[in-house]
């Protein structure tokens, strides 16, 4: 017998690919290059004659290239990427890369992409090639997707459904949008209380693979009401001849199908949440509420609010040119009417102005300081406001302290601005003039951060909307009249 000692069997080791948004971007330059190339070769096609033959075979062979190109390039990544990919391009070259995505990535790459490039590409399929992405589909997947689909594909996915599928389909699309009910999935692992731990190990285990974010298990009784849950990490360690109902837990928040989304990822941040569970008004477990949404609630909020304190709805960035002024126009246009009235509050004092030119290079000081006090305090107001932490109990308060804030801010900073205003004009009249405009103004500022925000709010709009046009229009005016007023009457 040998002591040589047997030698294991060589293992092929697959090591998965990186997740890296550099991945993407640097995808994105390569095709970029790629479809700049393509352009050329259109280019040089089209100033050859129709008739020559060479010529429209060699570009046929290029477009061929291109395409093998970019099918490599683009089919190696995550569907993610995909989406971002996308929606970096003008309309044109989306629908054209488009095409060349495996069908196998069509479903996840339509669901992560925006909204507006969701639009294009869903036009550029065909009826056949969306029955085909959506056919596969969880049911709160195609509920999300069912407003952009065309009634016919809808249609036809519905028939390849089961009852219970075509239920929670239909129950999905009858919640309004930013709601709970919009965003919970129906994908969940359930138990009753009267089993062992055994029991559920054993029927976990028969199962393909566990719902994504998976990290409780829900317990119900014979009518689905929920009990109470049941944590992964607890079933692991815990004694698998114990039943559920001694090591399940009653302490746990639930959800209604009717809370705000908003409100749901507010608890997530809170309470530091995986899964949630949701339930009706008779505690019935419908469906649950994950990670992965409440992610895409947050950053869709965070997207909405930038946008909207410029007074502008999300877009497509390669939109034609007649959509975007829809967009950009009507807010653009009252900015420019506010700027209008803040200019005619500064000829006003043109008197003033012409004895003491000066003061025209101090008076922008003025409003711009009182702009940007302002917009810090409109900001955290409409955080606030967001999470639900401002309210009538508490609003003088924090007018209050708003105000007393700046106050302190505002002798701070003015001393400085009089300093400068007294080195540039060798006048301590302007000095004093300038300190008592900078304070006046950014308490101005302070006053409409707060107030903007919860009067919108309060009538029911959004708090973002415009905001800063807003502002802008309040410190501009009111900080010309005061700097200027303050000037007439004691400098002249």
């Amino acid at each position: 017998m040998s002591d040589t000692p047997v030698q294991p069997e060589a293992q092929v080791i697959t090591i998965p690919r990186r997740l890296d948004p550099e991945d993407a971007q640097l995808a994105l330059q390569k095709l970029q290059s790629i479809l700049k190339r393509q352009e050329v070769v259109e280019a040089l096609a089209h100033r050859q004659y129709e008739e020559d033959a060479k010529s429209t075979l060699l570009e046929d062979i290029l477009q061929r290239q291109h395409a093998t190109e970019i099918q490599s390039l683009i089919n190696d990544l995550h569907p993610a990427d995909i989406a971002f990919i996308l929606e970096s391009l003008p309309e044109r070259e989306r629908k054209l890369v488009w095409q060349l995505v495996d069908a196998r990535f069509d479903a996840d790459v339509l669901l992560e992409v925006e909204d507006w490039a969701r639009e294009s590409l869903i036009r550029s399929m065909d009826h056949q090639d969306l029955v085909a992405a959506t056919g596969t589909m969880d049911t709160d997947e195609l509920a999300f997707l069912v407003p952009d689909l065309p009634p016919a594909v809808v249609a036809e996915v519905q028939k390849g459904l089961t009852e219970a599928e075509r239920a929670q389909l239909i129950e999905a699309m009858g919640y309004p949008e930013d709601t709970v009910g919009a965003i919970m999935d129906f994908e969940m692992v359930r138990v009753r209380e009267d089993v062992t731990l055994e029991v559920v190990l054993r029927y976990l285990r028969r199962l393909q693979e566990l719902p994504d974010h998976t990290d409780q298990i829900f317990v119900v009784d014979r009518e689905d009401r929920l009990r109470g849950i049941l944590a992964l990490a607890t079933l692991l360690v815990s004694d698998p001849e114990k039943q559920v109902s001694e090591v399940m837990t009653t302490d746990y928040l639930s959800l209604n199908p009717l809370d705000s989304d908003a409100d749901a990822a507010g608890a997530f941040e809170r309470y530091d949440l995986v899964s949630a569970p949701v339930t009706d008004d008779k505690n019935r477990l419908i469906g649950r509420v994950t990670i992965a949404e409440v992610v895409d609630v947050i950053q869709e909020d965070s997207q909405e609010q930038a946008l909207s304190r410029a007074g502008l709805q999300e877009e497509d960035i390669f939109a034609p040119t007649l959509s975007a002024l829809r967009n950009r126009a009507p807010w653009l246009l009252v900015n420019l009417c506010t700027a209008s009235i803040a200019a005619f509050v500064a000829s006003r004092f043109e008197g003033t102005v012409s004895h003491i030119v000066v003061l025209a290079f101090l008076m922008s000081i003025v409003a711009g300081i009182g702009g940007n006090s302002g917009n810090q305090t409109m900001t955290l107001v409409i955080r606030a406001l967001a999470v639900g932490r401002v309210n009538s109990s508490n609003l003088w308060q924090l007018v209050k302290r708003e105000l007393f804030i700046t106050l302190l801010v505002g002798l701070f900073g003015s001393l400085v601005a009089a300093a400068y205003a007294r080195f540039i004009s060798d006048s301590w009249s302007i000095a004093f003039v300038m300190m008592a405009a900078m304070i006046g103004n950014m308490l101005i500022g302070a006053a409409v951060g707060v107030l903007i925000p919860l009067i919108r709010d309060r009538v029911g709009k959004d708090p973002a909307m415009g905001s800063s046009v807003l502002l802008t229009f309040f410190t501009d005016s009111l900080g010309f009249f005061i700097f200027l007023g303050l000037a007439t009457l004691f400098l002249l």
